[in-house]
């Protein structure tokens, strides 16, 4: 369903149930309004009972009088049995306050409600059968919805199917099984919420809570029955109702809970009643490995020498963790079908990490942040085995659902005038969407991820503040919201051009251009290098190829740890560029001086130094500089690689990948073994020329590149000239529209021109002081 119909859905029934804010009035008062007020006067009877206070009897009296309305007829026509088990509730509430017994009036309490929506429900489905679009959309409010989070948004496809209904576009079959799915998805996740709530309701002895979570998992699994008897028979129906019906008397205190609540995991093993569609199953479950991600990490923050120093830390580790084990559930049947053991053992490590979680956040023990990462790494080790492949390679709706989740808490911060949490908050989500999305964006539309990035950062011509600048600033909630709304229109535009599968050719071709865009950088400064050492310098050549040598293989380390360690090095996937960028300038501009001056001072250093110091020292000292510089020139654009080629592994797979990779590294290896051969057969003056340019140019790309950098990083101010350059200007010249990169890459070149002048100066002086020498 389009996003817009979703919303404008999402609104009707909105307003639907806003309606209900109003007592019940008369008989024909619209049944939202009628059913709320029914649980209304409900929930205000227990809390009467539990305050010990005489009100109680009253508001039942008035929930039987809703009842016993055209509300309550047009419940028992449509769903009999429903309507005997409204009954039953109404009798057992009756006699839990003859007896003063606040749990068991929870417990059927929350069995009238569900009964209440089973047979709305039944009402809807027969409405639906009938063609008869309005009273179907006048009785789908009396429903629940997926409990809301800001990693989850309601499910609107029922209302969006009888909006199509009620337009002729869709017809009453169709219109059914979009109902049936989404009102099934819905109390299957809510049934699954209950029974872990039950556990925590009964770890914390909350006995009214924990019946009423009881009663809610019987009745939402009346809802779900005629899916469970036609998935597995009459027989296996009789045996899962009597194991809830266990599971109440249990909460109620007339049995084991622990066993009755085994019981009733077993009966609802490997159960879907609404299965996922392929497109849903894979988005359900790049949520689920974004959020087991996200756990420890929180976790760890929030966690110091066995203490809570952050509770709102734990708190957000709670909340994917829940997240978590939502998505987990929704595809444990799928995963058991390929490994029943390893499916079952990776829901005790969610519920062992749930526990640790819980202990946490309630003043309880705090375990360590290493065992939650090895628990999150043996999670997502089996999931990366029991996954199909189409699942990770389509997964980039789960991304984004992460992402926009994580800039709703932002702007949640930003309300509540934690800046500090917000800045947290955009941080990973911009951690996703460089690990995921931004570098698979990056060689299918590079200016659609550079606008992305400034939105996120600091803004461009359009936006002369991103989200990075204006939480700096501290700017109001208002002046965030604007770039938010940009953001978002720009996010749609990148799940929209990537929600469309590649073709293996394309991520061939997309693969072999990103090796050799960066192969051909490092080979230019290699050439650089190289051709600066051809004559008197020649054997400090070896360092460099060394240093090459050793970045080469830290490249292909990177890459076999990719999937493990750098999702958990994205977050500061800019930090780790900067530093490495930072070293490989230094070390350039230091080297880069000392070629001049040992190019021209060569007999003067040869007479000053012994040859045994000049080993033990300046010539160490050199070789560890060389050594450095290969290294970081080179790693610097495999480790860039590596992050772009493992996005396009997401969309392909690994051997499409790398058939790419192949072709890349061959135009790479002719681009330079012509550029070595050329550069081999220069005059020395000539060539001396070619590579003093060639080192220039290198300097100034790699400076405007780490400049920008540095700019996203908020380590240096970012101030934009109000014009956008496209895209290739910053990929391969380094220029950014800013006026500090300008003006360092001005600077970067001045003191290369500059260290070239004062060699010159000096072996024009010394060639006056020797030829003044009396021979």
């Amino acid at each position: 369903m389009k996003l817009n119909k979703l919303l404008f859905a999402l609104v009707i029934t909105g307003l639907a149930v806003l309606s209900t804010a109003s007592p019940a009035r008369a008989g024909g008062e619209h049944p939202a309004a009628q059913a709320e007020a029914l649980r209304s006067a409900l929930f205000t009877a227990q809390r009467h009972l539990l305050a010990g206070e005489d009100g109680a009897p009253a508001e039942l009296e008035k929930a039987q009088a809703i009842l016993a309305g055209e509300f309550g007829q047009q419940l028992a026509a449509a769903d009999p049995a429903a309507s005997q088990r409204l009954q039953a509730a109404f009798a057992a509430m009756q006699a839990a306050l003859d007896a003063n017994d606040p749990a068991a009036f929870s417990a059927a309490r929350a069995q009238a409600w569900t009964a209440v929506l089973a047979a709305s429900y039944s009402r809807v489905e027969q409405a639906v059968r009938a063609g008869d679009a309005a009273s179907a959309q006048t009785w789908l409010p009396v429903r629940e919805f997926r409990t809301a989070n800001r990693f989850s948004r309601p499910n609107g496809d029922a209302t969006v199917a009888l909006l199509g209904l009620a337009n002729g576009e869709v017809d009453s079959e169709t219109a059914e099984q979009f109902l049936r799915a989404d009102l099934y998805d819905t109390y299957q996740a809510r049934l699954n919420e209950a029974l872990r709530e039950l556990a925590q309701a009964d770890a914390s002895n909350f006995a009214v809570r924990r019946a009423e979570l009881a009663g809610l998992a019987q009745g939402y699994f009346a809802i779900l029955a005629p899916a469970y008897a036609e998935q597995r028979g009459e027989a296996a129906l009789a045996t899962a109702q009597a194991a809830f019906a266990d599971l109440q008397q249990a909460a109620l205190g007339a049995g084991n809970l622990a066993t009755a609540t085994a019981e009733v995991h077993a009966a609802l093993e490997n159960f879907r009643a609404a299965p996922l569609s392929p497109e849903e199953q894979a988005r359900r479950a790049g949520q689920l490995l974004r959020y087991i991600y996200l756990v420890p990490l929180e976790y760890g923050r929030g966690v110091s020498n066995g203490q809570v120093t952050l509770q709102f830390e734990i708190q957000e580790a709670v909340t994917f963790h829940e997240a978590a084990q939502a998505a987990f559930a929704d595809l444990q049947d799928v995963l058991a079908d390929t490994d029943s053991a390893a499916t079952a053992n990776t829901a005790a490590l969610l519920d062992s990490m749930g526990g640790h979680l819980l202990a946490a956040n309630t003043g309880g023990a705090v375990a360590e942040p290493r065992l939650l990462n090895q628990q999150a790494e043996e999670i997502m080790s089996t999931l990366d085995t029991l996954m199909p492949e189409e699942w990770k390679q389509q997964s980039v709706a789960g991304d984004f659902d992460v992402i926009t989740s994580m800039l709703d808490q932002m702007e949640n911060a930003v309300r509540a005038a934690d800046y500090a949490m917000a800045e947290s908050a955009r941080l990973e989500a911009y951690a996703v969407m460089e690990s995921g999305p931004e570098a698979r964006l990056t060689s299918l539309d590079p200016q659609l991820k550079l606008r992305v990035e400034a939105l996120f950062w600091n803004g461009d011509a359009n936006h002369p503040h991103g989200l990075s600048s204006l939480i700096a600033r501290q700017a109001p909630l208002q002046e965030i919201r604007s770039v938010r709304v940009a953001l978002n229109s720009e996010l749609q535009q990148v799940q929209k051009l990537l929600s469309v599968q590649s073709a293996p050719g394309a991520i061939a071709t997309n693969a072999a251009v990103i090796v050799f865009r960066e192969g051909l950088e490092a080979v230019l400064i290699l050439a650089s290098l190289m051709g600066s050492l051809k004559l008197q310098n020649q054997q400090y050549r070896k360092p460099l190829w060394v240093g090459t040598g050793l970045a080469l293989l830290a490249t292909v380390l990177t890459w076999s740890l990719a999937r493990s360690v750098l999702l958990s090095l994205a977050r500061y996937g800019e930090t780790l560029e900067a530093i490495v960028s930072l070293i490989a300038i230094v070390v350039l501009l230091l080297i880069t001086n000392w070629f001049f001056h040992k190019s021209y001072w060569d007999n003067w250093l040869a007479a000053f130094h012994g040859r045994k110091r000049r080993l033990l020292s300046g010539e160490t000292g050199v070789w560890l500089g060389l050594i450095s510089l290969g290294f970081t020139s080179v790693y610097r654009e495999g480790f860039e690689t590596v992050l772009f080629l493992q996005a396009l592994v997401l969309d392909g797979g690994s051997a499409v990948v790398l058939g790419g990779v192949v072709i890349g590294l061959l135009l790479t290896c002719i681009i330079g073994f012509l550029t070595f051969r050329f550069q081999s057969r220069l005059p020395h003056k000539k060539m001396l020329i070619v590579t003093g340019i060639m080192i220039g140019a290198v300097l100034l790309v790699m400076v405007g590149k780490t400049t920008y950098v540095l700019q996203l990083l908020g380590w240096l101010p970012a101030h934009t000239m109000g014009i956008t350059l496209p895209y290739w200007t910053g990929m391969w010249f380094g220029l950014y529209a800013t006026w500090e990169g300008l003006a360092l890459q001005v600077l970067a070149a001045g003191i290369v021109i500059g260290s070239y002048l004062l060699a010159e100066g000096l072996k024009k002086q010394n060639r006056k002081a020797g030829a003044a020498t009396p021979g």
